[in-house]
């Protein structure tokens, strides 16, 4: 019997338990999928604890690959057996699954489930913040936070192929030992350093064209007073807690986005260009190969080390 992790009230990982679900047959301009790989990511527990609500009862997860096992009236370009993968489309943790025809992508051959699985929303992400948000080229320079995390690392890397200049913030030493390793070219170690001083020193005292923040809270308004005159900040997530009203002064002449990639991805034009510039930077190695599995049903265990930071680049679940 096909099934869900569920969870039907907000709260902590041990919400999710797994339920038996009716999987219908695709309908029109649909593909019903098995999956091999499930993605975690960061909005699964946005949407367990009701930061971005869901309808309830609900299964998290927003991307995975899996292959073709049936195909709605009217589908043309993709055939049962293939192997494909998709991002943007909550309802991921399942072991089958019908999907929007248009978001199941061919899977190329010399790409691996696992890695196209975990990794396809992340380079989306990273697609979209320096290729459509703020188009980043040679000589301009980033501030990136969490530089050692998932999407932290896939910035960096993604941004030093465009030229850029990369100047990432970790937590402690180890991590900027990685955050180098991924690419930075300066590391700023530890919250509690004086973030708006070190940039200004690190860039003759003109600011980064483009601040991405991940960590929200009090840090926001740090990121957007290191960004130069006519540049970007990018608010793109709050581990760090719900940031404070932002009043228009703070931005001075430069701007403030919240850019979502899952409002991205429901641009039928823009999505598949998105989706193959990411699976060509995989193959350049770009994206990290995944760090971690778990078993689908062990799927509370996940949240509780993403949310502890006990994970390192990209993990998966599989059904």
């Amino acid at each position: 019997m096909p099934y869900q992790m569920q969870f039907s009230t907000l709260g902590a990982p041990d919400v999710l338990e797994k339920r038996e679900v009716h999987v219908p047959a695709p309908g029109p301009g649909e593909v019903l999928i098995r999956q091999d790989v499930v993605g975690l990511n960061f909005v699964d527990v946005y949407h367990r604890t009701g930061v971005y609500p869901l309808a309830l009862p609900a299964a998290p997860g927003v991307e995975g690959a899996g292959v073709i096992e049936a195909l709605g009236p009217d589908v043309t370009g993709l055939t049962v057996g293939q192997r494909v993968a998709y991002a943007g489309v909550v309802g991921a943790y399942a072991d089958q699954r019908i999907l929007p025809a248009w978001r199941a992508i061919p899977l190329p051959d010399d790409l691996s489930a696992e890695m196209a699985g975990s990794s396809l929303l992340r380079g989306m992400t990273a697609y979209m913040l320096l290729q459509k948000l703020y188009p980043v080229s040679a000589g301009m320079q980033l501030l990136v936070h969490a530089g050692a995390g998932g999407l932290g690392s896939v910035v960096t890397r993604w941004a030093k192929l465009l030229g850029a200049t990369v100047i990432a913030t970790v937590s402690s030493d180890e991590k900027a030992e990685l955050a180098r390793a991924h690419g930075a070219d300066h590391v700023i170690v530890g919250r509690d350093v004086d973030l708006v001083r070190s940039v200004e020193e690190l860039t003759d005292g003109k600011g980064v064209h483009l601040a991405i923040d991940g960590i929200g809270g009090a840090m926001l308004a740090k990121s957007i007073a290191c960004v130069r005159p006519f540049g970007m900040t990018a608010s793109v997530g709050q581990v760090g807690g719900v940031a404070p009203p932002v009043p228009l002064s703070a931005l001075r002449s430069n701007a403030l986005a919240r850019p979502s990639v899952m409002a991205f991805s429901t641009d039928r034009e823009a999505y598949r260009p998105a989706v193959e510039a990411v699976f060509a930077v995989m193959r350049r190695g770009i994206l990290d190969r995944p760090s971690r599995r778990y078993a689908l049903g062990e799927a509370a265990a996940a949240h509780a080390d993403l949310e502890a930071g006990r994970l390192v680049g990209s993990a998966f679940l599989v059904p």
